[in-house]
């Protein structure tokens, strides 16, 4: 990975510690820093928008209110790249990723190498300079 992805850091955001342990190992491994959040008020509170690489959210928790995208995350969203997860994959879960803007969408489990190519891939779009 490059010196600037490195510097930059991953924010994990899932409610369940096992899995958001094995997310942030995974992106640690791979020698980026990882900020755990167990939910989106920990994202909002800790995530600086000059150092966020991106944020591997589980919006299950999200797809289950069946409602509208909060404020809050939209918010989050307009400033790094999103990487949804969740162990569902059904039209109105595929639906919320879309509406949030999400670069990428993993159902549960995650590859591993897949999730990596993907944290690379969004850091490289954001970082490119916009085409004329």
């Amino acid at each position: 990975m490059s010196e600037t992805m490195a510097a930059r850091v991953v924010y994990i955001v899932e409610t369940d510690r096992s899995v958001r342990e094995g997310l942030a190992r995974v992106v640690d491994s791979a020698g980026l820093e990882s900020m755990q959040c167990e939910s989106l008020e920990d994202l909002l509170r800790h995530a600086p928008a000059a150092h966020a690489a991106c944020a591997v959210l589980d919006i299950s928790a999200l797809s289950a209110r069946r409602g509208a995208v909060p404020s809050s995350l939209s918010a989050v969203a307009a400033t790094i790249p999103i990487i949804a997860l969740s162990a569902r994959d059904d039209p109105a879960t595929r639906r919320l990723a879309r509406e949030l803007g999400a670069a990428a969408f993993f159902r549960k489990p995650v590859d591993a190498a897949a999730l990596l190519d993907s944290i690379a891939w969004v850091t490289r779009a954001e970082a490119a300079p916009p085409a004329d």
